[in-house]
């Protein structure tokens, strides 16, 4: 029998771990500051009709089969094998959105040093144009010059030969191990380390803002972030960007929410889709005050407005540490920051992705894995060395480039195409029964709002995107830095390395089927 949670809590709190993460803190904030406040608009928009609907959608449908992603969706859909892409995209990711992780477990370790290595210009990697007031393009901060010197001493360009940065090796290594005893129990394991991993963060975030508003400067930045700039919803890549973050940020189309709902007991009333959505943006609002709040004191210090501080990907890891040189008992504010990192990298990126992948294997061929395994607990160590194994690029000198390129290609492009899968697979071919689904479990059928979005506005608004998005394509970059071509095909074999399942399942299905093709 599939085992299930020791209690709801734990399900509610895992979800909202695996939903709330990296992409809250990292992916949010940059996207808003290259946008203005007006992404805050599609944003919401997305979330409402788009967000909240396609995962009470999820939910219902792992909590109805009792399977991961792949069968749970082969079983309403057999022709459209979206679930075999659901898995390989989350296990794509998870190789190199541990890198991220890695960074945070570097600056744990070195917010234990005084002075913070990033606290002045006197160390050998910094360079003679390094300043604590950085004011125009020609100098960078020590923040600035720790992360590209120091860390990741990268390169450059993705073409330049580069050797693996080994205590970076070591410190990724260090990271699967932890995920790895994180969730090798399966649930038993995971229910209980997220009441730390999923609670905690908001313990340390509230903190840092209540620190960071008592900054000079730092209503100038919260001002930016919450105050439009309507001209740039005229541009289609925010309308993208907003679709894209909120389904990388809940987890739509990555199949854990689902594989996850799988291990709940048959009549739970899923009233946790709206927990899940609702706590996951604000604790993105929280972290835009939080984050803005502390650019805001940067700008103060260098004299500069905000939209000119230069902040790139890296964000995190550049303007907070920066701050933190200014505040009282800065290791103990770059300590809390860092771990804080950690524990939403390691529950929402980590324990989410190596689960759906795991509980896939476990669903597709639970006997001939464990008598070749002996115990689920290698096979979940065999899926966490080989991810690590291919995440070994990232942490290498040019592995920004690598991390940049998988994210663009990944996280943008493909989501995009499988959501639209998803949402053709299911909202149009399938609705009227999960409708009956929902009712069997829970004795009530879906609202007029959920099934108005799932049958007309969410294929709507997904199909557009995706045709703008077409037109309007942007190849990769990376600040200044134009991926070569043949980098750019590359990111297009991993984009193709998820999706492409979808199209030959199709084929494999309809010839191994009987009949014709229109039966």
């Amino acid at each position: 029998s599939r085992p299930t949670w020791s209690s709801q809590i734990e399900f509610t709190l895992a979800g909202i771990g695996s939903a709330v993460g990296l992409g809250n803190i990292w992916r949010f904030p940059y996207l808003c500051f290259r946008s203005g406040g007006a992404f805050l608009v599609p944003y919401f928009l997305m979330l409402v009709v788009l967000g909240i609907p396609l995962l009470h959608m999820e939910l219902t449908i792992g909590q109805y089969t009792k399977r991961g992603p792949i069968h749970a969706l082969a079983q309403l859909c057999p022709l459209l094998k979206v679930g075999i892409a659901s898995v390989a995209i989350s296990f794509i990711m998870c190789t190199y959105y541990n890198v991220v992780i890695t960074w945070a477990l570097y600056y744990l370790f070195s917010s234990f040093q005084v002075p913070l290595p990033w606290q002045g210009c006197n160390n050998t990697w910094n360079t003679p144009n390094c300043t604590d007031q950085a004011t125009n393009g020609s100098y960078s901060s020590p923040a600035s010059q720790e992360f590209f010197y120091k860390m990741l001493q990268q390169t450059g360009g993705i073409e330049d030969a580069a050797e693996i940065r080994w205590d970076l090796f070591l410190i990724l290594v260090l990271a699967w191990i932890l995920i790895y005893l994180c969730i090798f129990k399966g649930t038993k394991s995971t229910g209980k380390v997220v009441y730390l991993t999923a609670l905690l963060p908001y313990v340390i975030l509230i903190a840092l803002l209540v620190n960071n508003v008592q900054l000079p400067g730092a209503i100038q930045g919260i001002t930016f972030f919450i105050v439009p700039e309507w001209d740039k919803l005229l541009s289609v890549e925010v309308w993208v960007n907003a679709a894209a973050q909120i389904f990388n940020s809940i987890g739509i189309g990555f199949g854990f929410l689902m594989a996850m709902a799988s291990y709940n007991t048959f009549n739970n009333n899923i009233m946790d889709t709206l927990t899940i959505s609702i706590v996951n943006s604000l604790t993105s609002i929280l972290s835009g005050f939080v984050i803005f709040s502390a650019f805001g004191y940067m700008s103060h210090l260098q004299g500069i407005p905000v939209a000119q501080l230069a902040v790139d990907p890296g964000l995190v890891y550049v303007v907070y540490p920066q701050a933190f040189t200014s505040m009282p008992l800065p290791q103990l504010w770059a300590v809390l920051f860092f771990s804080m990192l950690l524990f939403l990298g390691i529950d929402s990126e980590q324990f989410a992705m190596v689960e759906v992948m795991v509980t896939s294997l476990m669903d597709q061929s639970n006997q001939r894995l464990l008598k070749f395994f002996k115990k689920k607990e290698l096979l979940v160590l065999a899926v966490c060395g080989i991810a690590c194994l291919l995440g070994i690029p990232n942490v290498t000198r040019a592995g920004i480039y690598v991390f940049q390129l998988m994210d663009h290609y990944t996280a943008i492009v493909s989501i995009m195409f499988l959501a639209f899968f998803e949402v053709i697979g299911i909202c149009w071919l399938y609705v009227n029964r999960l409708s009956d689904n929902l009712e069997e479990m829970t004795g009530k059928r879906p609202s007029i709002f959920f099934r108005l979005c799932w049958q007309i506005i969410a294929p709507f608004l997904i199909t557009v995107i995706l045709i703008f998005s077409i037109i309007q394509f942007k190849p990769a970059r990376y600040e200044g830095y134009v991926f070569p071509p043949w980098a750019q095909g590359l990111g297009w074999v991993i984009a193709l390395a998820s999706i492409i399942w979808i199209p030959l399942a199709t084929i494999h299905t309809l010839w191994v089927l009987p009949g014709s093709f229109v039966q």
